[in-house]
């Protein structure tokens, strides 16, 4: 997709980060970080919550990050009192480890159609390396 601005300029931070509270979300600590014209970055830590039993971050961490972001911009674009997204399909790659520190996670959109939307998520540790890339379809559905 070509970079417009997709995302309403009225959407705050602070909003999305109250949205997460009490869920999953929290509780990985993951935090939305900025919002672009055509992007979204949310940061996750690496600590006890997130790894597995060798210390590495969880592939399942770096999922959640993932659908947490495809969720919320698929969200962002829809009237709420008529439509909602769900998640249809998401998978991973996993490039890299990492032990600790911050992976930082950034969704653009790869379709925004009125039935579907696909979105692109690229993890990387705060160094810029690539730790993970994952590819999410959100369904769209109207409410009933």
């Amino acid at each position: 997709m070509s970079k417009e601005r997709i995302f309403p300029e009225h959407v705050q931070l602070e909003v999305l980060n109250e949205l997460s509270k009490g869920c999953m979300v929290e509780h990985l600590g993951i935090e939305f970080t900025e919002i672009g014209e055509d992007y979204i970055e949310a940061k996750m830590p690496v600590d006890n919550r997130t790894t597995q039993a060798l210390g590495m971050l969880h592939g399942g961490a770096s999922v959640t990050l993932a659908e947490t972001m495809g969720s919320v911009a698929a969200t962002l674009l829809l009237d709420l009192s008529k439509q909602h997204a769900v998640g249809l399909e998401i998978n991973a790659n996993h490039l890299g480890g990492i032990k600790e520190g911050y992976v930082i996670g950034r969704v653009t959109p790869i379709h925004v159609g009125r039935s579907t939307h696909v979105w692109g998520i690229d993890i990387r540790n705060e160094e810029g390396q690539k730790i993970a890339i994952s590819r999410i379809t959100m369904a769209i559905l109207n409410n009933q």
